[in-house]
């Protein structure tokens, strides 16, 4: 049942291209999933699909320093949003799950996916979601209800358009207080968070 709906999740919106003149990405609300004290002096905004290899790389081998360096410490707050990536129809059903997930079990459920990405190519989706399923805190059924809410959806498809207005064209695309960084490495992120600690 729950495999069901989870791989029926499709996303019906498709991003446009760039936008003529991008924005800033949307203020960050009470809908979004933040990493990080509420109150921290900066904020990054991520764009990434947890099919996407670049973004695997950035929460597997970067964030874990990054947080350490800057979440932990109270200097910055991550917000994680979700554009998918071929295949989107997977991504987008993986962002549903995470989006699913118990109060304060979000980043465990994109944990598991970003850890276990390279495992799609081997032993398939199934044993993918399940451990996505797991993390979430919930029943199979609580999932399953959650993924076939039409406000889900919505969620998701709103991450979506964000990025389209933003003018994100790949993924991971991060943002450091509403400006684009060139790049995803600690050391790219250092050189755009560290100016704006000193002010």
């Amino acid at each position: 049942m729950v495999r069901r709906a989870v791989l029926a999740f499709a996303v019906t919106a498709a991003l446009a291209g760039p936008a003529s003149a991008a924005e800033p990405p949307p203020p960050v609300t009470a809908q979004d999933h933040v990493l990080g004290q509420a109150d921290a002096p900066v904020t990054v905004i991520e764009y990434a699909s947890f099919t996407c290899a670049h973004c695997a790389v950035f929460h597997n081998d970067v964030l874990p320093a990054f947080k350490a360096r800057y979440i932990d410490t109270g200097k910055v707050r991550l917000v994680h949003r979700n554009l998918p990536t071929p295949p989107a129809n997977v991504a987008a059903a993986a962002a549903a799950v995470a989006i699913c997930a118990a109060p304060g079990r979000y980043f465990d459920v994109a944990e598991v996916f970003m850890r276990d990405q390279a495992n799609l190519r081997t032993t398939g989706a199934k044993p993918w979601f399940d451990a996505g399923l797991a993390a979430t805190g919930k029943t199979r059924e609580q999932v399953e209800t959650c993924l076939n809410d039409p406000a889900t959806r919505a969620a998701l498809q709103a991450q979506i358009a964000g990025a389209e207005a933003a003018g994100v064209e790949g993924t991971p695309t991060l943002f450091v207080n509403g400006k684009p960084v060139a790049g995803y490495s600690l050391e790219a992120l250092s050189a755009a968070v560290d100016p704006l600690l000193r002010r």
